[in-house]
């Protein structure tokens, strides 16, 4: 499986956020923005290449900078997958310096709000905001970053002990379709994570739902899916080539970790399942 790392600068000013048109290249080549966004050079730290980037690319100088996340998902392109891992970088300038563009982008625009974009995000960039800004769906809609998407949690209490897994799936305008719990008996807090990752999946297909962005506070269970650890566990391996085999179902799917702080009601749902047993 091919895995792309980049660094993503978000810089915001009084102006708004700031986005770039890329270069043509080809002139068959269609035309979008996106997020200051470079590689890794061999030898650099990942500050180091996003301070850079913004410097040769852009021409403009941090005051000051600080990694916001690190996010990982995964793209299906055609038959194959792409596992994507972004660096993100609060970066702060002078709020009087202007980008000079040169090279690689063409233009800049500093945007206010993203629920009414003319221009052409990509999709990657559409990705990191929606994750950062936590609005799913309502940032320039295009590929997976326009699907339905599911927060799933699992829950342990003990590490084994009682278990419980919860979900919640959300339309591309934000409101909610379904969600709720199950409590699935004596886990460990990998295990349910794995359950709860499965639950999601077969209640997306329940429901019809072919192009999905699986949310998860559990980096474990991303990285795993998307290919950059290794599945070694045994009691894990029959979930995950479970999982593998419900996904060739849908047209488009990709797995984000987020904060365990922004998935509150897949927790809650996980736990209630619990604590719905343990009161009985």
């Amino acid at each position: 499986m091919k895995q792309r790392i980049r660094v993503v600068g978000i810089i915001k000013t009084s102006e708004g956020t700031l986005i770039l048109k890329r270069s043509r290249g080809r002139s068959e080549a269609p035309v979008f923005w996106e997020l200051p966004t470079g590689k890794i050079n061999f030898g650099e730290q990942p500050e180091e290449a996003c301070v850079r980037l913004l410097s040769e690319y852009v021409g403009l100088t941090a005051t000051s900078i600080k990694i916001k996340d690190v996010i990982t998902f995964l793209a299906l392109e055609g038959s194959s997958r792409l596992s994507n891992l972004y660096i993100i970088y609060e970066v702060n300038i002078d709020e009087d310096a202007k980008p000079e563009p040169c090279d690689r982008y063409t233009a800049y625009k500093f945007i206010k709000d993203f629920t009414n974009l003319n221009e052409h995000l990509n999709e990657s960039s559409t990705s990191v905001l929606e994750i950062t800004e936590m609005t799913p769906g309502r940032i320039s809609p295009r590929s997976t970053a326009s699907s339905v998407v599911v927060y799933v949690d699992g829950a342990s209490r003990g590490n084994p002990g009682p278990s419980g897994i919860g979900y919640q799936i959300v339309d591309t305008d934000g409101h909610v379709i379904e969600q709720g719990g199950e409590f699935i008996g004596f886990a460990t807090s990998r295990v349910a994570e794995y359950y709860a990752m499965r639950n999601g999946i077969e209640h997306a297909l329940r429901l019809g739902i072919k192009s999905a962005r699986f949310i998860s506070d559990s980096l474990m269970v991303v990285n795993q899916l998307t290919g950059i650890f290794t599945v070694k566990n045994q009691d894990i391996i029959p979930i995950y080539n479970s999982i593998e085999k419900l996904l060739e179902s849908f047209e488009s799917v990709s797995f984000t970790h987020i904060p365990r702080s922004e998935n509150q009601i897949a927790d809650h749902e996980a736990n209630e399942a619990i604590d719905n047993i343990l009161k009985k």
